[in-house]
C-alpha cells in the first residue's frame, strides 16, 4: 500500500478523510489512511502505538458533530462524562472519575491543553473550535506527561501558523431555540520564519428549560472565545510558538437540570430513599424552616420566642400544594439562575533540535479561571407566608435596627447577598431580594490561577537504545473558593435569635451557610523519563519511572451561625465586638473560623512496556503501570461534630495491567484495535456528604474490562466505525453511612432529625432492648423537650422524630432515675446509641459512573457527483449502558441506559472550498440523566440530575480557501 499520514485522525471516524491511495500490492484501489500521534512526545502512527488511545482530527470533530466534552465521551469506550454539582464535571474512564469532592482533590483524568497540564479548567462549558486534534489517552500516565492521571489523559492540541500561505475560514450555525454560532479563522504569513493564526467563536442561544413560574426560558448560553498563535520558526531546528487564549460566558445556564425527590410526609428525611419522583421535599426537614420554626425557637431561645415562629415543623411545609413539572426541561422557580465563567491562558512551547542525535522541548505558561454561579436551591416557589408570625415580627422588631435590616419597605423578608463583606449578609446590608414567600439559592464560586514549566529532552540514536528525560514544576493557587447557601429562613431565625448587646449595639449570627476555601496552595514538581530498547527488528522493550512530590496547604471555613455580626456594619474586620465574638482576620490573635492545613506527599511511580511487532500491520503489546493520585485535605468540618474524623485523605494507587492488539486487515480496508486490562486499586478517594460537609474515604477496589474499536471501508464510498467496550468494577473491604437512610435498612432504629443543625442521626436499641424500646426512649425525651414522639417514615424500615441528637446522648449516658425506672433499671447507661448512622456493607458494589456496556456505531457515505462536488451523509448512534451514580448502588442510584443518534447531510463544493450543512443531534429527543447529587440531610436529601442536551437540529453553511 502507498502510505498516507493523517495527523491524528480518529480510529472512531476515519470516515470523514477521502479514502487513501491505492495499495502497491493489493487487489482494492482504496484503504483507510495510517493516523499519526504524538500520544508518546514523538510522531507515531497510531497502529504502533502501545497505549490504549482514540484521537479526533479538526474534521472529525466537525462531522461527528462533537462540540463539547459530553459529545466527546459518547464514542469512546469505557468512558463518561458528567456535569456534578459545584460548576464541576466528571471525565471517567475505565471507571476512574472525579470521585473526591474539595478543592485539594486532584484530577483522575488528566486535562492538558498544548501538553500543559491543567489542575483546574472550564471542560463544563467550553465548545470547541480550531483545534488541529483532541488525543484521550485510557489508563495511568505519569511518566510522558507533566502531571500524574491514574484515569487517563485528555489532551487537547490547538492548530498552529502554516508559515507558507495565507488561509482564512468561516462558519455560521443557526438552530433552534433561537441558536446563533459562528466560527473564524485567519492565518497570515509574515515573512518566511514568522506566521500568525487568529481563531474565534461565539454562541448565543435560548434556554433549553422553561420555567412556569414566570414563562421565561432558562439554561441558555452567552459565551465566546478567542484564540492567537504565532509561530516563530528562525532555523530548520527551531521552532517557537505562542499562544493566548479568552474564554468568557455570562448568561442564565443552570447548574442543574431538575430536582427529584418521592416526598416524606413525616418531614424527618424530607425525600424518601426508595425511588425518584416528580415531587419537591418536604421543606420541614431543612434547617431553614428547622430555625425558623416555633419549636426550635421555643426551645432553643425561650418560651416567649414561639409566636415568632413562621411555621411548625409538624404542620404544611412551604412546598406543599406544590406539583413539580413533568420532564426534566421543565421546572417551577422564583429564583433565575445567574453564570458567569472566564478562563485565560498564555503559553509558550519551544522545540530545539540539539544536534542530530537530541531534541528539547520546553512548555510553560499561566491560565486562570474564574466561576460564579447561582440557581435556585430547591428549584422552587414557595407559598407565601400566612399566619401571625410575620405581623407580630414586625410589630415588635419592625423599627429596630434587626427589623429594619431584614425587612424591605413592603415588609417582607429578605435574603442575604453572600458576595457582600464576609459573614456579614443582611446584617451589613447585603440584600439579594425580598418577597411575601421563602426564598432560597446557592452560590458555587473560585477562581484559580496557576504557572508551570516543564521540559524534556528526546534521543534520536540510530542504535536500539533511545530515552526521554523530563521534569516539571507547577504553583496553583485557588482564592475565593467558596460554596454558599442563603435563605429567607435563616436570616430570620437569626433576626429572632439576635438580640442588643452592651451599648445598644445588635448581633445577628453569621446568617449564611459557607463552605469555603479562602486560599487553597498547590506546589507540586515530578522528574520522569523513559528508556526504549529495540531488542530485535520485532520486539521493543519500554520503562519508565517518575518521581512526583505534592504540597499542599488550605485555608478553609464552615461559617454558618458561627459569630456574632454587628448590625449595620459593613466590614467586620477591626470592628469592636461582643464579648466571645469571632475574630474573622486571620492575621489578628483570637479565635480562628479558619483552619489551616498542610499535607505533603512523595511517591515513586513508573511503567512497563513489552511490544511486539509481528508485521507491519499487527502489533502485540502488554503493560504494566503504576499510577498515583495525591491525597488531601478534607472541606472543612466541625471537629465537636467529628471529633475522630481526620482532616486529610490519603493519596490513592493504581496497579494497572494491560494487553493489546492493533491490526490493519483486508487489504488495509479494516483496522481492528483490541485491549483488555486488570486495575487493581489501593485507597481509591470515595466522596460522602454528611452534616453540611463532604468527606472523602479510602477504599480499595477492582476493575477490569475489554474494548474493541473498529474501522471498516468496503468501497470508497462507505466507512464505518464501531467501538464496544465492557467494565466491571468492584469495591472492597468498605463500609460507610448512606445518608439516604441513616438506619442501614434496620428496621428497630429511630432516625432523628437534629433540631440543632438540621442533620440526622440515628437512636440504635442495644442489648436487652428493641425497637419499641427505642421508641419509648425517644418519646421519653421528646416529651420533656415538648416535642412529638417517633412517626413511621415511609420508605425505610424504621420511625423517625424531630429532637435534639445531644439532648439525647447525653440521656442516654445519663439517665434519670425516673427514666431508669420506666426500661427497669438500677442504674445508667440506658441501652441505646445515638450516632450518625449505621454503616452499610459496600464490598461488591460498583464504583459511580462506570457503565458496563457501552456500543457506538457511525456510518458514512460520500456520493460524488459530476461537478466536483460532493454529498456526505453520515449517522451515529451512540449506547451507554446502566451504571450507578453512587457506591452504594441502590435502585435510587441507577441511571437507566440511554442512546443518543445524530445526523447530518452536508454538500460540500470543489476542492471542499465551500459547505452547506443540516443536521440533528439527539434525534430522539433523549432527556436521559447522566448524573447525580444527593445533598445533605439538612436540606432534605433532595437529589440533582445533571441530563442530555435537547434535541438539537439546524443549517450550517461555511467557506475556506
Amino acid at each position: 500500500m502507498k502510505k498516507r499520514y493523517l495527523l491524528a485522525t480518529s480510529t472512531l471516524a476515519l470516515a470523514l478523510s477521502p479514502p487513501a491511495a491505492a495499495q502497491d500490492t493489493g487487489t482494492s484501489d482504496f484503504g483507510i489512511a495510517d493516523i499519526v500521534v504524538t500520544a508518546q512526545r514523538q510522531s507515531e502512527r497510531l497502529q504502533d502505538v502501545p497505549i490504549s488511545i482514540s484521537a479526533f482530527s479538526a474534521e472529525t470533530l466537525e462531522k461527528q458533530q462533537i462540540d463539547n466534552a459530553t459529545d466527546l465521551q459518547l464514542t469512546l469506550p469505557n468512558v463518561t462524562f458528567t456535569k456534578t454539582n459545584f460548576t464541576s464535571s466528571s471525565f471517567t474512564i475505565r471507571g476512574i472519575g472525579d470521585l473526591c469532592v474539595g478543592f485539594s482533590c486532584d484530577q483522575a483524568t488528566g486535562i492538558h491543553v498544548n501538553d500543559m497540564p491543567l489542575v483546574s479548567t472550564r471542560l463544563f462549558e467550553t465548545e470547541y473550535f480550531d483545534l488541529e486534534r483532541v488525543e484521550v489517552l485510557r489508563g495511568p500516565q505519569g511518566t510522558l506527561y507533566g502531571r500524574n492521571a491514574t484515569s487517563g489523559v485528555v489532551n487537547f492540541i490547538t492548530a498552529r501558523p502554516d508559515l507558507t500561505e495565507f488561509h482564512a475560514s468561516g462558519s455560521f450555525e443557526y438552530g433552534n431555540y433561537d441558536s446563533y454560532k459562528i466560527n473564524g479563522m485567519v492565518n497570515i504569513p509574515l515573512g518566511e520564519t514568522l506566521g500568525l493564526r487568529v481563531a474565534g467563536y461565539y454562541l448565543n442561544r435560548d434556554g433549553y428549560t422553561k420555567n412556569e413560574y414566570d414563562g421565561s426560558r432558562i439554561d441558555g448560553r452567552d459565551l465566546y472565545a478567542l484564540r492567537g498563535t504565532l509561530r516563530f520558526e528562525p532555523s530548520a531546528s527551531t521552532t517557537i510558538d505562542l499562544i493566548g487564549y479568552y474564554f468568557r460566558e455570562k448568561d442564565n445556564r443552570s447548574r442543574i437540570q431538575k430536582q427529584l425527590c418521592h416526598r416524606d410526609p413525616t418531614g424527618i428525611l424530607g425525600c424518601q430513599p426508595d425511588k425518584l419522583a416528580d415531587e419537591y421535599v418536604n421543606a420541614n426537614a431543612t434547617l431553614g424552616v428547622i430555625l425558623s420554626s416555633r419549636e426550635f425557637l421555643s426551645i432553643a431561645g425561650s418560651p416567649a420566642l414561639a409566636p415568632f415562629g413562621l411555621q411548625s415543623i409538624y404542620g404544611t411545609d412551604l412546598f406543599a400544594g406544590q406539583t413539580l413539572p413533568s420532564g426534566n426541561r421543565n421546572v417551577r422557580l422564583d429564583y433565575n439562575p445567574t453564570y458567569f465563567a472566564e478562563e485565560i491562558q498564555a503559553m509558550a512551547k519551544i522545540r530545539q533540535d540539539l544536534g542530530d542525535n537530541f531534541a528539547l522541548t520546553v512548555t510553560g505558561g499561566y491560565a486562570q479561571n474564574k466561576v460564579d454561579s447561582r440557581t435556585d436551591y430547591y428549584l422552587a416557589a414557595a407559598n407565601n407566608f400566612t399566619g401571625a408570625a410575620l405581623p407580630t415580627f414586625r410589630a415588635v422588631l419592625g423599627n429596630t435596627p434587626v427589623g429594619q435590616a431584614l425587612l424591605d419597605s413592603n415588609g417582607n423578608i429578605c435574603v442575604s447577598d453572600t458576595t457582600g463583606a464576609f459573614g456579614v449578609g443582611y446584617g451589613g446590608g447585603f440584600i439579594d431580594s425580598c418577597g411575601p414567600a421563602s426564598i432560597e439559592y446557592d452560590r458555587s464560586a473560585a477562581k484559580v490561577r496557576q504557572y508551570s514549566i516543564e521540559g524534556h529532552i528526546d534521543s534520536r540514536f540510530d542504535g536500539p537504545f533511545n530515552f526521554l528525560l523530563g521534569g516539571i514544576y507547577l504553583d496553583s493557587k485557588t482564592t475565593n473558593g467558596t460554596y454558599q447557601v442563603a435563605a429567607s429562613g435563616l436570616d430570620y431565625g437569626t433576626a429572632v435569635l439576635g438580640g442588643a448587646a452592651s451599648g445598644g449595639q445588635y448581633y445577628v449570627a453569621s446568617p449564611y451557610f459557607d463552605v469555603s476555601d479562602p486560599l487553597f496552595r498547590l506546589k507540586s514538581y515530578g522528574v520522569f523519563g523513559e528508556v526504549y530498547f529495540q531488542a530485535s527488528e520485532k520486539l521493543k522493550l519500554t520503562a519508565g519511572l517518575r518521581y512526583s512530590h505534592d504540597s499542599k496547604f488550605s485555608r478553609a471555613r464552615n461559617i454558618l451561625f458561627n459569630f456574632p455580626v454587628p448590625v449595620g456594619t459593613t466590614d467586620i474586620f477591626g470592628v469592636p465586638r461582643a464579648p466571645g465574638a469571632y475574630d474573622a482576620d486571620p492575621s489578628l490573635p483570637g479565635d480562628q473560623l479558619f483552619r489551616d492545613a498542610r499535607v505533603k506527599f512523595s511517591e515513586l511511580t513508573g511503567r512497563f512496556v513489552v511490544d511486539l511487532k509481528l508485521t507491519d500491520d499487527n502489533l502485540l503489546y502488554a503493560s504494566y503501570s503504576r499510577g498515583y493520585k495525591s491525597g488531601g485535605v478534607n472541606p472543612p468540618f466541625n471537629p465537636v461534630d467529628f471529633p475522630n474524623t481526620p482532616i486529610g485523605f490519603k493519596p490513592e494507587f493504581i496497579n494497572a495491567f494491560e494487553i493489546g492488539t492493533k491490526n490493519t486487515l483486508m487489504n488495509g480496508t479494516l483496522r481492528a484495535n483490541f485491549s483488555a486490562f486488570y486495575y487493581d486499586y489501593k485507597d481509591l478517594q470515595l466522596s460522602r456528604i454528611l452534616n453540611k460537609t463532604s468527606f472523602n474515604d479510602n477504599t480499595d477496589a477492582t476493575i477490569y474490562g475489554v474494548e474493541a474499536e473498529l474501522l471498516i471501508q468496503p468501497d470508497p464510498a462507505w466507512l464505518f466505525n464501531i467501538n464496544a467496550s465492557y467494565l466491571k468494577s468492584k469495591i472492597k473491604n468498605f463500609s460507610t453511612i448512606d445518608t439516604r437512610d441513616p438506619s442501614g435498612g434496620r428496621s428497630d432504629t429511630v432516625i432523628i432529625k437534629n433540631l440543632q443543625g438540621a442533620s440526622n442521626c440515628v437512636v440504635i436499641p442495644g442489648a436487652g432492648a428493641n425497637g419499641a424500646a427505642a421508641n419509648a426512649f425517644v418519646g421519653a425525651v421528646n416529651g420533656a423537650l415538648g416535642l412529638q414522639g417517633p412517626v413511621a417514615v415511609p420508605g425505610t424500615n424504621t420511625t423517625g422524630a424531630f429532637s435534639f441528637c445531644n439532648v439525647l446522648a447525653a440521656t442516654a449516658a445519663n439517665p434519670s432515675p425516673a427514666l431508669l425506672a420506666a426500661f427497669g433499671l438500677q442504674s445508667g447507661p440506658l441501652p441505646f446509641t445515638v450516632t450518625d448512622g449505621v454503616p452499610v456493607d459496600l464490598d461488591g458494589n460498583e464504583l459511580p459512573q462506570a457503565p458496563n456496556i457501552k456500543v457506538s456505531v457511525g456510518g458514512q457515505y460520500t456520493h460524488d457527483l459530476s461537478n466536483g462536488m460532493n454529498l456526505v451523509a453520515r449517522g451515529d448512534i451512540a449506547f451507554t449502558g446502566d451504571y450507578f451514580a453512587r457506591s452504594f448502588n441502590r435502585p435510587i442510584d441507577r441511571i437507566k441506559s440511554y442512546s443518543v443518534i445524530n445526523m447530518s447531510l452536508q454538500l460540500n463544493g470543489t476542492d471542499d472550498k465551500w459547505f452547506v450543512r443540516g443536521f440533528v443531534q439527539n434525534l430522539t429527543n433523549n432527556g436521559a440523566i447522566t448524573g447525580q447529587y444527593v445533598t445533605d440531610a439538612s436540606t432534605g436529601l433532595f437529589t440533582n440530575v445533571f441530563t442530555l442536551e435537547p434535541r438539537r437540529y439546524g443549517i450550517a453553511a461555511g467557506f475556506k480557501f
